[in-house]
């Protein structure tokens, strides 16, 4: 089994290193690259999943469909195919589309962990039912995209930090998520392969 790493980067998105992914996360992480990703159904809805209660960040929060790291040398796209499978087991994705390309966030947990990304968000559309990984997963949602934004953006919803931030620019992006225009990709971080 290979060590999982993750790109560090400098303030302007270049790669600086490479750090192993279980030592990264702490009171003083460093910037690193990140995607996260929200996939929708025909019906409007977009997948959320709350996070095993044994992660070391953000245990037991809901959050968006699936975030990661891509491995060094991945393009981000599978990157995100590849978290996708391995926490959701879903059987197919289509329309990975780069929707924020400048997504960057730090947030602090309430025991002092950190964490400190550059993470473009894509879309994506889900193609059959999840089968949660449960060392990743607790449980799913599938939830309507506007009343997921008004209950986010009311404060009624609690979610994972970069999923409250994420959701208030998306939301400018336009009420269907699968209408929202593709980012252009060279607006990413000079450190992603796309």
């Amino acid at each position: 089994m290979t060590t999982e790493q993750v790109l560090l980067l400098d303030e302007s998105g270049n790669q600086v290193g490479l750090a192993d992914k279980a030592e990264v996360h702490h009171a003083d992480t460093p910037l690193h690259l990140a995607f996260s990703s929200y996939l929708f159904d025909d019906r409007g809805r977009t997948l959320l999943t709350r996070r095993a209660l044994h992660k070391k960040t953000w245990p037991g929060i809901w959050t968006n469909t699936c975030c990661g790291h891509p491995a060094p040398g991945e393009r981000m796209t599978g990157g995100v195919l590849r978290r996708l499978a391995d926490e959701l087991g879903l059987p197919g994705v289509r329309e990975v589309d780069l929707v924020l390309p400048r997504f960057r966030y730090r947030a602090v947990m309430p025991n002092g962990v950190v964490e400190n990304e550059m993470c473009p968000v894509f879309r994506g559309v889900a193609v059959g039912d999840p089968d949660p990984n449960p060392d990743e997963v607790d449980s799913v949602e599938w939830v309507l995209w506007q009343d997921f934004v008004e209950s986010v953006l009311e404060g009624t919803r609690d979610v994972s930090p970069w999923c409250k931030l994420q959701v208030a620019e998306l939301d400018k992006l336009g009420p269907d998520p699968l209408a929202w225009p593709v980012a252009d990709a060279g607006a990413l971080p000079p450190a992603v392969r796309l």
